[in-house]
């Protein structure tokens, strides 16, 4: 059982960018939960903590025009051209599911944290409380596939 499952649902939620340029529907499964992620990528892309919620990607609509930007070899982040709000961040398979910025969507305010990666890497004004599943870097990169020393 993974930790999101309790999480997973399905519905509709209305999101949108900062300036309104870029619309984006979710209508269909996603999970409502958040997973925050400390690497170094993340914390330039957003300035801070990175966190998303993932959508399937049958249920994801997008109006308006996006900029797109491989931040890493098997990843793409997605942003307004506009107003540069970060929208989205893809892995390149086909099919991948967006992990979408939480605070574009309003009824996504009570989504909890349910996991952190990185944590070691957090800057001493990111810290996050609650009881959620943590991992270093080396913990996370023992499973999973990361970018290159150096970059993360």
């Amino acid at each position: 059982m993974s930790i999101a499952d309790p999480y997973r649902t399905s519905g509709k939620l209305d999101g949108a960018c900062l300036c309104g340029a870029v619309r984006i529907t979710v209508d269909g499964d996603y999970i409502a939960a958040i997973g925050v992620c400390h690497c170094g990528i993340c914390q330039r892309s957003n300035g801070v903590v990175w966190g998303a919620f993932q959508a399937n990607a049958d249920a994801v609509t997008v109006e308006g025009d996006v900029a797109s930007y491989a931040s890493t070899e098997f990843a793409t982040r997605t942003f307004c051209p506009t107003c540069g709000s970060n929208l989205w961040l893809r892995d390149n398979e086909e099919g991948a599911v967006y992990e979408l910025m939480p605070a574009l969507f309003p009824d996504a305010a009570g989504f909890p944290v349910i996991s952190e990666i990185y944590t070691d890497c957090a800057p001493s004004y990111a810290a996050l409380a609650g009881d959620h599943r943590r991992a270093t870097k080396a913990e996370y990169e023992a499973k999973n596939r990361h970018v290159t020393e150096g970059t993360a």
